[in-house]
């Protein structure tokens, strides 16, 4: 049976719901558990990690993500809907309620084998001042 999720995505959800209990949300809010993760909390989250100053934000994904699957190809119709941006022309966006689930699956599967792809090669930058070991 195909999903709309790519596999490891599935993966990472049934493991955090492991996490999360029966939260109604799986990214609640630590203060008021009732509701769900600002978006703020990813802001902080890259802070904390060195990332803050403006150097990268958590909405910066989202532009990565489409500029890399335009250079991969996939139409921008449907990267755009994927990113649930609306049609700036307003009437091609009333008669153009399409959805692109077959495509976007298979973009966002695509996606996700990239990432997990990046995330297994050893990085080839070193940061500044960094020595080589003799």
């Amino acid at each position: 049976m195909r999903t709309l999720f790519p596999r490891q995505a599935l993966n990472l959800l049934s493991e955090l719901r492991t996490i999360t209990g029966g939260s109604r949300f799986l990214f609640s809010n630590h203060r008021r558990p009732r509701t769900f993760m600002t978006a703020t909390t990813l802001n902080r989250a890259l802070e904390r990690m060195g990332y803050g100053g403006g150097r990268l934000s958590s909405h910066g994904f989202r532009a990565t993500a489409s500029t890399v699957l335009n250079e991969l190809g996939y139409r921008s119709d449907v990267i755009e809907r994927q990113l649930a941006h609306r049609p700036r022309n307003k009437t091609r966006a009333s008669y153009n309620q399409a959805e692109y689930l077959a495509e976007r699956t298979t973009m966002m599967q695509q996606w996700a084998d990239l990432i997990c792809e990046q995330a297994r090669r050893k990085p080839k930058v070193l940061a500044i001042g960094h020595k080589k070991a003799v």
